[in-house]
């Protein structure tokens, strides 16, 4: 068992503090903010304390992290306090939910893995991604770090999925296809070919808007 300090006091935190809580063996002790938005010393009960000086009250020797936050900038906020947290020496634990099926896949740190996810075999999943619930991973395929998975999305097999990736609700892409760097696929959309890196993509078949995916969301 971990005592894990939780970065945030959003929904997204309040949720992993419910799912380590109720649906793991770790301990939850404390949460963090950034200091500009620390307006409490408190939260679900549990210490809040200032990102900038978290690791002088909980040592990194004794506690670990947890960063379970949006896809907020094309996840690249939640890979930014991902890496800070790192470079203060922290490790990280990943939640995977006792209602997901997986067949031993390898799956990296801080994920945030929900209920209802299916990762069929072959497939891995690398640092820093989450899987919201009721998705469809399918088979010998790769998901790199830092992307985002809404709910219901259907990834076929043997798709390469590239870091800031961002997947709308009930979205869908087709077998074999590379996901580029920074590709946004809006929900409902259906992806029938490659993607350009920081694409934006709606609709079926999904078609490439001209605005790029970090200027978006």
């Amino acid at each position: 068992m971990a005592k894990v300090i939780i970065f945030g006091v959003m929904d997204t935190a309040e949720l992993a503090h419910f799912y380590l809580t109720h649906d793991s063996e770790h301990e939850v002790v404390a949460f963090t903010v950034s200091r500009e938005y620390l307006n409490n010393t408190e939260f679900r009960g549990l210490p809040l304390v200032a990102f900038e000086e978290v690791e002088t009250l909980f040592t990194p020797k004794e506690y670990k992290f947890f960063a379970p936050m949006t896809g907020r900038n094309m996840n690249r906020n939640r890979e930014r306090i991902y890496l800070e947290a790192k470079a203060k020496g922290y490790e990280f634990i990943s939640y995977i939910s006792s209602k997901a099926t997986l067949f031993g896949n390898q799956i990296g740190e801080n994920c945030f893995i929900l209920e209802d996810n299916t990762i069929q075999p072959f497939t891995t999943i690398g640092n820093n991604v989450v899987l919201w619930s009721g998705n469809h991973i399918g088979h010998h395929g790769q998901i790199n770090d830092h992307v985002f998975f809404t709910s219901h999305v259907v990834m076929s097999g043997h798709c390469l999925i590239e870091p800031y990736c961002f997947f709308g609700v009930n979205s869908t892409i087709r077998d074999y296809l590379h996901i580029k760097q920074g590709t946004l696929v809006g929900m409902a959309s259906a992806i029938y070919k490659d993607t350009d890196e920081w694409g934006v993509y709606i609709g079926n078949p999904a078609k490439k808007l001209p605005k790029p995916s970090h200027e978006t969301y």
